[in-house]
């Protein structure tokens, strides 16, 4: 097991941790994310812990990048959560970050067919944000990504993101209120073309 990064030694006695010892991959993180149902959310939104998350076994798309931190942490990652911004019509993306020989990739948990794994090909973290611009679309086919946040450390948040009771919406604010930057400017978003039928179809496309 790879321990490149510290992580509270406590963490691993936790067990309902125990599944994440075997995820020593980025690829096996991301496939065991996808076999969590979606967090549909019915009694009242939700931000649970990773260890919420497990015991209730369902996961959103902060729920889950939360929960893929955590495995990466585990294994010698940062745990870092980049967040995508969208214009006010659709709904902010988060994914969790990772990096193999000096290139970024990105794990997600959506119930979409869009918006998912990005394999560690990526430059710089903007570059792998720039990959989801044109999957981000509303069912007009409007595109709707604006912004990508700078990489958000986990370690430094004041709170206990990985074992809290109660949901964790002081974290979901700091990641949105985090640095971001503009992957668009306004004179691009007014000459964007619509996605086409075939586009919008494909988005519509979901696991659950």
């Amino acid at each position: 097991m790879r321990r490149a990064v510290s992580i509270p030694a406590e963490l691993f006695d936790v067990p309902e941790f125990h599944v994440l010892r075997k995820l020593d991959r980025p690829r096996k993180v991301q496939d065991f994310l996808d076999r969590i149902p979606t967090n549909k959310e019915r009694g009242g939104e939700t931000c649970m812990s990773p260890l919420l998350m497990l015991r209730r076994n369902r996961a959103h798309c902060m729920e889950g990048a939360l929960l893929a931190a955590l495995a990466l942490w585990m294994h010698g990652h940062r745990p870092l959560i980049l967040d995508l911004k969208t214009s006010a019509a659709d709904v902010d993306h988060l994914v969790a970050l990772f990096r193999v020989d000096g290139y970024w990739g990105g794990i997600t948990k959506t119930n979409h067919a869009v918006l998912r794994y990005r394999e560690p090909i990526y430059r710089d973290v903007r570059e792998l944000a720039v990959s989801y611009f044109h999957e981000y679309i509303m069912n007009d086919g409007a595109k709707t990504l604006r912004q990508y946040s700078e990489p958000f450390d986990l370690r430094k948040w004041h709170g206990n993101w990985t074992t809290a009771d109660e949901h964790l919406w002081d974290l979901e604010r700091a990641i949105d209120l985090s640095p971001h930057h503009r992957l668009v400017s306004r004179k691009q978003i007014a000459g964007l073309r619509k996605a086409d039928s075939i586009e919008i179809e494909a988005g519509k496309i979901t696991q659950y």
